[in-house]
C-alpha cells in the first residue's frame, strides 16, 4: 500500500487519483501536531487501512521529533489501545 506523505496528511488514493483513506494533523505548534481527521472509503472499511494510517504517522512523528494532540475520536481510542507509543503524545 503506497501512502502519499504531505506535510499535514497521510493519504491513499486510487489509480484515478481519488482519496480513498486518509490521517489529518494540523500543527498546533512547531513541535506538536493535532490529529483531528481519519477517513476511509466504505469499500476500504474493516481491512485495518485506519490502524495503517496511524502506524505511518506515527512513524512520521518519530522521524520529525513532534508530539500529538490526539482529537479524532479514533486516534484516542487507538492512542488508548497502542501504549507503547505514548511516548509521542503531549
Amino acid at each position: 500500500m503506497n501512502f502519499t506523505h504531505n506535510e499535514n496528511q497521510i493519504a491513499l488514493y486510487n489509480e484515478a487519483g481519488e482519496l480513498l483513506a486518509e490521517i489529518t494533523f494540523p500543527y498546533i505548534d512547531k513541535d506538536t501536531v493535532d490529529i483531528n481527521h481519519t477517513f476511509v472509503d466504505p469499500s476500504l472499511r474493516g481491512q485495518g487501512i485506519a490502524g495503517k494510517l496511524m502506524s505511518e504517522l506515527t512513524d512520521d512523528l518519530g522521524r520529525r521529533d513532534l508530539k500529538a494532540v490526539p482529537t479524532c475520536s479514533y486516534a484516542v481510542g487507538w492512542f488508548e489501545k497502542h501504549p507503547e507509543y505514548s511516548h509521542l503524545l503531549k
